[in-house]
């Protein structure tokens, strides 16, 4: 992926991208392998803990594997993240020198948006996919829908407060190409069998036709 219109393919390739947060670097690679025979290949590591540069960096050496970058928040978060190697780039809002600089960079940018005005900002960047965030805390599935009923040409990947259980619900909605979640795999000591097991159910969820 080298040029920002391929995000909407990232978002199409899987129903659930895994928002991940990991603190050892150990892990990177089991838990990266487990998603990926599961079927999730687009992975996001969250910019929240000091290792998720280290992470990013084993995640991309495993085959299949589509490594991001998430909770960027600036250019040089951007710049970090590129460097690990991130093949695409998620922020929970949408500013103008990052939008600038992921433009800049020409790498696949999903900035999160939460209202009209976030959305509006966006499309006069030439933006129209978007994450919305926090999906629950912002209005849910009934906010969502009347954003959409505006912005008709918009496409979501709904994150925050997501969970197995209400990802089938948020994935029927016809603007989400797909949801991101950290469901898929559970805090502490990476079970690999289970990680599989969860992202093999993630990656049969059906989206919105």
């Amino acid at each position: 992926m080298n040029d920002l219109t391929s995000i909407d393919a990232l978002m199409r390739s899987v129903p659930v991208i895994p928002v991940l947060v990991i603190e050892d670097v150990a892990q990177a690679r089991p838990i990266a392998e487990a998603l990926v025979a599961g079927g999730l290949t687009a992975l996001e590591v969250t910019l929240r803990t000091p290792a998720a540069l280290d992470v990013i960096r084993e995640m991309t050496q495993v085959e299949g594997a589509v490594v991001g970058a998430g909770t960027v928040l600036n250019p040089s978060d951007l710049d970090r993240a590129l460097a690990a190697g991130a093949e695409f780039i998620v922020s929970p809002g949408l500013t103008d020198p990052l939008t600038d600089a992921a433009k800049a960079n020409g790498v696949p940018y999903l900035p999160g948006i939460a209202t009209a005005a976030d959305i509006m900002r966006g499309l006069d960047h030439g933006l129209d996919r978007f994450k919305f965030f926090p999906a629950e805390a912002a209005g849910g599935i009934k906010a969502l829908k009347a954003l959409t009923a505006v912005f008709g040409q918009v496409k979501f990947c709904p994150t925050g407060g997501i969970t197995e259980a209400t990802a089938p619900d948020w994935l029927a909605v016809p603007s989400v190409l797909c949801v991101g979640g950290s469901w898929v795999v559970k805090p502490g000591a990476p079970d690999g069998a289970a990680i599989e097991h969860a992202a093999r159910a993630a990656s049969g969820l059906r989206k919105a036709a």
